[in-house]
């Protein structure tokens, strides 16, 4: 606890040892998997995954990407953390030391499983991963909360996956990619090289959202440099400082705004969503911007029906711009390009209604309202200050989103004060400081997590304020 309050690391890492995980795989996979050393003298994990091309499991997966476009990290070992996110010893240890109560708990090598082509092994590897990930946190159950993950692609799989996950395996939550990578309809020759994305809210992913709505858990959206999903600016960045600046923030950010203008909040009211490990300074633009788009181009827009400038106005001002009393030749001139550009009715052409009346469906809901529901959540690091002024653009609903995440066992993560620091970032009131150690986390993970909390702080004003 910190004075008293609830502290939840929203979103901590397990540092998973693939030798390990790997006596949870079935026996056919278990060769498909282990560590190599790169060109860099850098150790990573390597996937043998199915080629496209020479129709054989020969495609090795490297994890992090060591190379090209999107390329991942290297050298990304946290000295005070990196123990600790391995063994559950140690960090009980560092959070009793820090003073945080929780840990829920993503991975890391899951991160490239999205991006596997081989459908049954990404399917093992989850459920490997799953079973791998409830018994390591078993003995620690009050204090570590593993979060499963799904093998998208297969739908069906998926969703059998996540009720073995919370039904099962008693884990609180579920983990999906902000998009899956896929061939790029341009160049499905050159697929995996050449990929362009598939977001968490397209229609192919409904069944998975309603799974989760059904079950009452949240999805923790979850990207990664180096795992070949689209990472939009970051994938035109050479080196890896360069694509970390905007990886995470650039896949949150388009996962968010498609949830929102796809119309995954409206279908689902219910759904919780966090979108995590991008920070949250972002997000008041982006909200805004999102508000001002549905404003202007969706709730008050009538593509039918567009503005036209009299004809006569147009003539007037184009001599006087000109310099011209009466000419009967600007006359003409105008009337000649008035006719081309607006005398057509555009009614009559064969249009369909949703290529001009873009996101109608959501025609009378403002985007803001999803974040007024409470569903969605984003996180935020001990050093960001963005959570003391979200509020003030954002009115209350700012207090209400961010929540306090370590980013244990990464490279970019800290341990020392880190719970310290983020309270003291800023001048915060008590309830707001409350509600961004540990009660926003509680609202985003909701009665999976508020069930399963240890005796010792199950009376923390925070349980109230996440309601």
């Amino acid at each position: 606890m910190y004075d008293g309050l609830l502290v939840i690391d929203a979103d901590a890492h397990k540092l998973e040892n693939p030798l390990i995980m790997r006596d949870y795989l079935e026996p056919e996979y278990r060769d498909r998997i282990g560590l190599v050393i790169d060109n860099l003298g850098d150790q990573r994990v390597k996937i043998m995954d199915f080629n496209p091309k020479t129709k054989a499991n020969d495609l090795a997966q490297l994890f992090p990407q060591p190379s090209g476009l999107g390329k991942g990290g290297f050298r990304t070992l946290h000295p005070d953390t990196t123990l600790g996110a391995m063994f559950n010893r140690a960090r009980i240890e560092h959070m009793d030391q820090e003073g945080i109560d929780v840990h829920v708990i993503y991975g890391t090598l899951n991160l490239i499983f999205p991006s596997l082509l081989d459908k049954d092994l990404a399917i093992a590897l989850c459920k490997a991963y799953n079973s791998y990930m409830a018994e390591d946190c078993h003995p620690y159950r009050d204090r570590l909360k593993a979060i499963g993950v799904l093998p998208l692609q297969d739908v069906n799989e998926a969703i059998k996956e996540m009720h073995r996950c919370v039904n099962e395996l008693e884990l609180i939550g579920v983990a999906v990619p902000p998009n899956l990578p896929i061939p790029h309809p341009r160049a499905p020759e050159a697929f995996p090289e050449i990929r362009t994305c598939k977001a968490i809210s397209h229609p192919d992913f409904r069944p998975v959202l309603q799974a989760a709505v059904d079950l009452d858990v949240s999805l923790g959206i979850h990207g990664a440099p180096g795992s070949f999903m689209m990472g939009g600016i970051a994938d035109h960045m050479e080196t890896f400082v360069l694509t970390h600046i905007f990886v995470q923030r650039n896949q949150q950010q388009h996962a968010m705004t498609r949830m929102v203008f796809d119309g995954a909040f409206e279908q689902f009211p219910t759904l919780r969503v966090g979108f995590l490990e991008g920070g949250c300074g972002w997000l008041p633009d982006l909200s805004h911007a999102m508000h001002e788009h549905w404003e202007k181009r969706v709730r008050d827009f009538d593509p039918k029906n567009p503005y036209k400038p009299p004809l006569m106005e147009l003539t007037k001002h184009m001599m006087q711009e000109r310099g011209v009393h009466n000419s009967t030749t600007v006359i003409s001139q105008m009337k000649g390009m008035f006719d081309l550009l607006w005398s057509a009715d555009r009614n009559t052409l064969n249009v369909e209604d949703a290529s001009l009346y873009e996101h109608a469906d959501l025609q009378h809901r403002d985007p803001l309202e999803y974040f007024e529901r409470g569903q969605i959540f984003v996180s935020f690091e001990s050093d960001d200050p963005a959570p003391g002024y979200m509020h003030l653009s954002m009115g209350e609903v700012g207090k209400r989103v961010a929540c306090f995440s370590g980013d244990y066992g990464h490279w970019d993560g800290v341990l020392q004060n880190c719970v310290r620091d983020a309270a003291t970032k800023s001048d915060y009131d008590r309830d707001h400081l409350a509600r961004l150690l540990g009660g926003n986390a509680l609202a985003l993970y909701g009665d999976r997590l508020r069930r399963t909390l240890p005796a010792s702080v199950s009376q923390s004003p925070d349980l109230a304020l996440s309601r």
